[in-house]
């Protein structure tokens, strides 16, 4: 009989085993990457190319031209396809971020090759019709006018441009004139250069049905399909960053301050990446961490504050955020800059690192939960060139860290002058 008063033991996690993808290649060469696993008869197909708005050389062409590849083809209409992949059951998204656009297929495994024809459609033989592309531009500048009254939204426009540089593509931002000077013919360059077969990277995920590599050759690997690949840049992008440390904005009818406290620094290849995520979880990584516990919970400025290490494939950046009443913004910014100092002065207490140390590795356990998941995390590796040896690299960085090696990273990359502030709101 279970003893429902006695709790279970608690036990550390000494070891995690990921189950890794396979690497096949389609017949013309497109890299196939599979993770087989879960019991319901759904299947996950991503299409990744390089296509992100690093990669565009004017703003929103990334952006529209990924989304508009659904808004009609050579052979269907934008309701066309909405309707027959609805039919089926299945699912599109379509997402551009900073390094890569995707088109994500959920479908049920028996109407794989039905769910496929379309997405080949769109993948091929997009069409760019001029009055979705109008519809679409006036939608969006609408959804800018109204989204450029908030003050989270105009910090975080403002905080990378000051970080990278406002000509930098990790920091160009958005303007109204923008809207105006997009066209139909930038997208269709942007689409031939970028969409391509030599472009292109497969990751599948699910209960795969049996002969999937098969169905993906006959509808993408056949053929060399796309325009001609766009070069890669003869050098990249100088970073900029401002060389003033604190910038603010006023708005006047702002009841909150949107605050962003942050620098230029590196991303998951560098060596002190895993011992600075530990840093970074004591900091603001989670709902326990110092920033929650003082700003929030102790001071009661903030419905929630958090810190982060945000990861792109040429740089990273680490960064605090919040928003908070726009009466309490200066003493917001002096327990950030305390909590920061104490970082640099004191080391972490035995306990502490402790909790965070199994708060971590718990957190890597439950991402690890499921087909997709397991997709996510080696996409998450593949980005950026790493093979599996990351994770249990994480690992062991994570069960060795001592306090010394934290107030060490803190005392290198926390100091006060190397941080970049922006505020928007009242001060």
């Amino acid at each position: 009989m279970l003893n429902r008063k006695q709790p279970p033991a608690f036990r550390t996690i000494d070891k995690i085993n990921v189950i890794r993808a396979t690497h096949e290649k389609l017949e013309n060469g497109i890299g196939y990457y599979s993770v087989s696993a879960g019991s319901q008869e759904i299947t996950r197909i991503e299409f990744i190319f390089r296509a992100g708005m690093y990669h565009q050389p004017a703003t929103l062409i990334a952006s529209t031209t990924n989304t508009l590849l659904e808004s009609g083809t050579k052979s269907y209409t934008a309701d066309q396809l909405s309707d027959g992949i609805d039919f089926y059951g299945s699912f599109l998204e379509l997402q551009v971020e900073q390094d890569f656009a995707t088109i994500t297929l959920f479908t049920l495994n028996k109407y794989l090759d039905e769910s496929l024809a379309f997405i080949e459609e769109l993948i091929k033989y997009p069409v760019f019709p001029e009055n979705e592309f109008r519809i679409h531009i006036a939608n969006r500048r609408q959804k800018h006018t109204i989204n450029s009254q908030k003050v989270n939204v105009l910090a975080r426009r403002k905080f990378t441009g000051l970080l990278f540089g406002n000509k930098h593509p990790y920091g160009i931002e958005v303007h109204d004139e923008d809207y105006d000077r997009v066209n139909v013919e930038e997208l269709m360059a942007f689409f031939r250069a970028r969409y391509t077969f030599d472009n292109c990277t497969i990751i599948a995920a699910g209960n795969l049905p049996t002969g999937i590599l098969s169905t993906l050759n006959k509808f993408f690997g056949k053929e060399k399909w796309g325009g001609s690949a766009a070069p890669a840049r003869k050098e990249e992008p100088e970073i900029t960053t401002t060389p003033q440390q604190k910038h603010f904005t006023l708005k006047d009818d702002a009841i909150q301050s949107a605050i962003r406290v942050g620098r230029v620094l590196f991303n998951k290849t560098h060596p002190d990446y895993f011992k600075f995520q530990v840093l970074n979880s004591v900091l603001g990584g989670y709902f326990g961490s110092r920033l929650m516990a003082n700003i929030r919970e102790d001071k009661g400025y903030t419905y929630g504050i958090g810190s982060g290490l945000n990861n792109l494939v040429r740089a990273g950046y680490f960064y605090i955020a919040t928003e908070v009443g726009a009466d309490v913004t200066v003493p917001t910014l002096t327990e950030i800059y305390k909590e920061i100092r104490a970082l640099r002065e004191n080391p972490i207490g035995s306990s502490e690192l402790e909790t965070v140390r199994n708060y971590m590795l718990g957190n890597f356990l439950r991402s690890v939960d499921g087909p997709f998941a397991l997709a996510d995390k080696f996409k998450a590796i593949w980005e950026y060139g790493l093979d599996y040896d990351f994770f249990d690299r994480y690992f062991d960085a994570v069960k060795a860290v001592t306090p010394h090696d934290l107030q060490a990273l803190a005392n290198e990359y926390l100091q006060e002058k190397d941080l970049v502030e922006c505020v928007v709101g009242k001060m």
